[in-house]
């Protein structure tokens, strides 16, 4: 009776101990543990709400930027604009300036200017320089020879 207590003990114990010992190796392995990759999923998470938080931080503050330099062009376009009317010496004269600052003659100049044109055919390259008719080529029998 004995001997079969001892079969039947002895195994029991081992396969508790195993189980125990598995346990403890499993929670302590680094890449095995599921807590260590809800770790790493929630600081991606944190780093990625950062990161969108510093995109709409950039893009606030460029929006700001720009609308400053829109009022600081428009009060540059205004004290040019008094300092014309203030400083032209006569009526021709100031409307030619006021006329320049608003850019009311700029649509004339940009039409005067000379627009470029597509060539009338277009031919392919050619890999070979062209020669008049009078002028040998050079597979021609006497090309490089000097006439005596």
């Amino acid at each position: 009776m004995e001997q079969t207590l001892t079969a039947w003990l002895l195994p029991a114990i081992t396969l508790v101990a195993g189980i125990a010992i598995g346990f403890l190796i499993a929670r302590l392995a680094p890449n095995a543990a599921p807590g260590r990759t809800q770790r790493q999923l929630d600081e991606i998470q944190e780093r990625f709400d950062t990161y969108q938080s510093e995109v709409v931080t950039h893009f606030n503050t460029t929006a700001n930027l720009v609308k400053k330099l829109t009022q600081s062009h428009q009060d540059v376009q205004q004290h040019l604009s008094e300092g014309a009317n203030r400083l032209a010496l006569d009526e021709l004269t100031r409307q030619r300036l006021l006329a320049s600052l608003h850019g009311e003659d700029g649509g004339e100049r940009r039409e005067r200017r000379e627009r470029l044109r597509p060539p009338a055919h277009q031919e392919m390259p050619k890999d070979y320089a062209p020669k008049s008719a009078d002028i040998p080529g050079m597979l021609d029998e006497s090309y490089g020879l000097k006439n005596k």
